[in-house]
């Protein structure tokens, strides 16, 4: 089949190239949105990434041009308007699981990384400053941490912090603890308010947007620090500047952000970035920012393109592949 290939990047044509050899693969740098969507006339597939705008405009026109597939090389799907694809007859599919060891470890560098404030260490030896102040850390032994989410990521965290003999606390309505995770279920409430640490594991949906919000920021300890690997959405990020600068928290890692789009993943380094907020993040010492990258792990990406592949593989064959995404199934959620 003639697959459009949205946000492409070297290593995203490199893993779909390795696995895609019966389709057409056409890539594409851009983003998809409205100013771009007209590349992908006459493909009956178009494979999109997080970052991509699908919205009802967009797979109107995506529609008139033939699309009958869209294939996310994601798991999150809030990026794209289901209803507006069901409407028009277009199947979507996504990754519904890659390697949750990759997120889940990236979770643990940067609370280590703020722990032991890595970035700032290694900056100073680089240019050989060698003084210790200004870098005092501390034990992750005995300390408690709160998961907002225990699916298979938050999970595999839970498992790693047992390692490190962290009291575990959960808040997730739906999650059934396994046997081998020393974690304790409790609702938000009690998790924010005895965790040393607060790290988000949970889809992005209307009931979890800006869960971190002031309230929730108001009933955790004094020098929280709080990780968010999951989405940017989950997180009101005027609220943690605010918390931020009032000391409330004391440390911040973040690998999303809710206005990413237009930052993560493209060089910016000769520009000017003009989102505001997220460049007062930029100015504070106890902050550590990754643009999106827990993901990336050469297992992960294998996986992305392997799963990927294989929906297109199934659709092209009138056939499920089991990753679909219908309206009734998350409006059940």
């Amino acid at each position: 089949m003639r697959i459009a290939v949205f946000s492409a990047r070297s290593y995203d044509r490199r893993y779909l190239e390795r696995v895609g050899g019966s389709h057409e693969l056409t890539f594409f740098d851009a983003h998809l949105g409205p100013d771009t969507v007209r590349l992908a006339k006459g493909f009956p597939v178009t494979c999109v990434f997080v970052n991509d705008q699908v919205d009802s405009e967009v797979i109107d026109v995506l529609a008139a041009g033939g699309l009958r597939l869209l294939a996310l090389r994601s798991t999150g799907y809030n990026h794209v308007d289901l209803a507006a694809a069901a409407r028009a007859g277009v199947t979507v599919v996504r990754v519904p699981a890659y390697s949750p060891y990759a997120v889940a470890e990236h979770t643990v560098a940067l609370m280590l990384g703020l722990i032991r404030r890595i970035p700032r260490a290694h900056a100073r030896v680089r240019d050989g400053n060698f003084s210790l102040e200004g870098l005092l850390g501390f034990d992750v032994h005995g300390k408690t941490v709160g998961l907002i989410g225990l699916g298979r990521i938050g999970s595999l965290v839970a498992r790693i912090l047992n390692g490190f003999g962290c009291t575990v606390l959960a808040a997730d309505p739906y999650a059934r603890p396994e046997p081998d995770i020393q974690v304790e279920m409790v609702d938000e409430e009690t998790l924010f308010s005895n965790s040393d640490i607060v790290s988000l594991h949970c889809p992005l949906t209307p009931k979890t947007h800006h869960v971190i919000d002031a309230a929730a920021l108001g009933q955790m300890k004094a020098g929280v620090m709080l990780i968010n690997t999951s989405r940017g959405g989950l997180v009101d990020t005027r609220a943690v500047i605010a918390a931020l600068k009032s000391r409330h928290i004391g440390h911040l890692g973040l690998d999303v952000y809710e206005e990413e789009g237009d930052l993560f993943f493209d060089d910016l380094s000769n520009q000017i970035i003009a989102d505001d907020i997220f460049a007062r993040l930029l100015t504070f010492p106890n902050v550590l920012i990754t643009g999106h990258q827990a993901f990336f792990t050469d297992e992960a990406m294998t996986a992305i393109a392997a799963t990927t592949i294989a929906s297109i593989d199934a659709f092209a064959a009138g056939q499920l592949s089991g990753n679909e995404i219908t309206l009734e199934a998350v409006k059940g959620q």
